[in-house]
């Protein structure tokens, strides 16, 4: 590829990151759906309706980054989740941190985007929140902090740390089939749970399900495959186009909200480039606004009184600490991370959910 070619494939990234998040905003608009709310679905009221649309989303998602990698349209070991390093500690106790925030916070780093574009003024102020403590836990002074505590505590794996290589090398099979087999199996039990649920099979709940993990899967093809450049005309280094990280990466939305405070802040300084993930957190805003005001359902909302002030605060920083620190958020290594098998994934996601029935049982107790 020629440099005069580079800016148009680099627009096309931007453009179709905009519009998938645009996709995942107008979808969980529309339906509710919601990590946090499923939980809390869950432990007020005994409903695990939103869980299964979030089960089968993650399943969808799962078998179609399994798909893309045995087919050749992405390398799985150029993933954002992809080490041979097991962050157990970073995963655990940011995944607690944001688990207990996001129910202070009315919501997670999707959900906080969504109320944004439905007309939420104090989910504009957790954002803001949430962006400046990522960015600090990213570059600044927490930062440091992460790096001489949790990072600290670590289990090196030769050949990774993904469930489907463990099971290549456990069972002496190629890491493609591995792949396969390992996202078949986990994502089949997930969606045959989802759909096997009482009254789940209505539009609204597969909708969600299969709209988001379709998303998902379609950002991975996008960060993967469309701005993928084997040798980039300037540096004559593989990369990957219009990414943060460098590496592919797929929604999230704890770090990607604080790289576009940042942008927003040096707009002028031609060094701050437009990035997929501040890409996705337009879209995702954008998405939620039309449907909220094609449905008539945008309302301005503010804050309660001052413990609710306070609430939401504390909770956009334990998120923006915590969703760094465990390297996503409920969707970044919920529905992302988890569709590549990293075992890191599913530790956060176990501490984002057991953060969250904490925070429920502490408001409970307040009550």
């Amino acid at each position: 590829m020629q440099t005069s070619e580079l800016g148009g494939l680099y627009n096309q990234v931007l453009w179709a990151a905009f519009i998938l998040s645009a996709v995942f905003g107008a979808i969980a608009q529309r339906t509710h759906f919601c990590t946090m709310g499923a939980v809390s679905d869950i432990v007020n009221m005994g409903d695990w309706t939103r869980m299964r649309q979030w089960a089968l989303a993650v399943a969808v998602a799962m078998l179609g980054f399994a798909a893309l990698a045995a087919t050749g349209q992405i390398d799985p070991s150029k993933t954002l989740y992809a080490s041979n390093r097991l962050l157990w500690l970073s995963a655990l106790v940011g995944g607690l941190m944001f688990g207990f925030g996001m129910v202070l916070a009315s919501g997670c780093g999707s959900k906080t985007l969504v109320r944004v574009g439905g007309g939420s003024l104090k989910s504009l102020i957790v954002l803001l929140v949430m962006g400046v403590a990522a960015f600090a836990t990213l570059k600044g002074v927490t930062a440091v902090l992460r790096v001489a505590t949790v990072d600290q505590f670590a289990i090196n794996f030769v050949a990774g740390s993904a469930v489907s290589t463990w099971a290549a090398s456990l069972f002496g099979i190629e890491k493609r089939v591995a792949g396969l087999l390992s996202a078949g199996l986990l994502g089949g039990a997930l969606a045959i749970w989802a759909l096997r649920g009482r009254d789940f099979l209505r539009a609204d709940n597969l909708l969600a399900g299969l709209g988001i993990g379709a998303a998902i899967v379609g950002m991975w093809w996008v960060s993967g495959h469309l701005g993928y450049l084997a040798e980039h005309p300037d540096t004559l280094q593989e990369a990957f186009l219009a990414t943060n990280s460098g590496r592919i990466e797929a929604l999230s939305f704890v770090a990607p909200v604080a790289y576009t405070v940042d942008w927003l802040m040096f707009f002028s300084d031609k060094t701050k480039l437009l990035t997929l993930g501040i890409a996705s957190v337009g879209g995702v805003i954008a998405g939620s606004a039309i449907v909220a005001v094609l449905t008539k359902t945008f309302r301005w909302e503010g804050f309660g009184g001052t413990e609710d002030v306070a609430n939401h605060l504390v909770g956009a920083v334990l998120m923006g600490v915590g969703g760094v620190a465990a390297m996503g958020c409920t969707v970044g290594q919920g529905l992302s991370g988890i569709s590549t098998l990293s075992a890191m994934s599913f530790i956060a996601v176990a501490a984002i959910i057991a953060g969250a029935v904490a925070a429920l049982r502490y408001q409970t107790w307040r009550l």
